[in-house]
């Protein structure tokens, strides 16, 4: 994991606070050839995530308290959060020993496919409606795709409740 960042939100999409942080490689990890492909793609992010980077025991240490601090019950989501909460989860329990979300996660996509009534495959970011979006940046660097995805459940959280965005 080279960069960490969460957006609390609260149900009404209130932004309550943000944490972003980018983290040294680990020792002797090597990059994979095809994730650093990617990176090609988006040099702007890559830029971004290797700037005033820390070491990894410190950021989670960091983190955990961040978390601690937030109001009410924790929850991760994600797109997709299968991917994002494993690297999470792992730098948590290897660095802090603590899990705060336990098992509190939800998918955005697998929450867009009950909604939409579809397919899990069809259900890919394309396929979910332009009002879903508020107009953030999807730019991936961590904070700025952590707020975009944080506003984008928001506005179906209201949407599935029958509120007005």
């Amino acid at each position: 994991m080279l960069s960490l960042a969460s957006a609390a939100y609260l149900a009404d999409k209130t932004l309550v606070s943000t944490f972003s942080a980018n983290l040294e490689t680990l020792e002797g990890a090597e990059p994979h050839p095809k994730t650093m492909e990617w990176w090609l793609r988006f040099p702007d992010a890559w830029e971004a995530c290797r700037r005033a980077t820390r070491a990894p025991d410190e950021v989670m240490r960091e983190y955990t308290g961040w978390l601690e601090s937030l109001p009410g019950r924790i929850v991760f989501v994600g797109l997709p959060a299968t991917w994002d909460f494993m690297w999470v989860y792992w730098y948590l329990v290897r660095f802090t020993g603590q899990r705060p979300f336990r098992e509190n996660g939800l998918d955005i996509r697998s929450y867009a496919m009950g909604m939409r009534r579809t397919e899990f495959r069809r259900t890919t970011r394309t396929y979910l409606p332009d009002r879903w979006f508020d107009p953030l940046p999807h730019t991936h660097v961590a904070l700025d795709d952590a707020m975009e995805q944080g506003a984008l459940f928001c506005n179906m959280l209201a949407e599935n409740a029958g509120r007005k965005r």
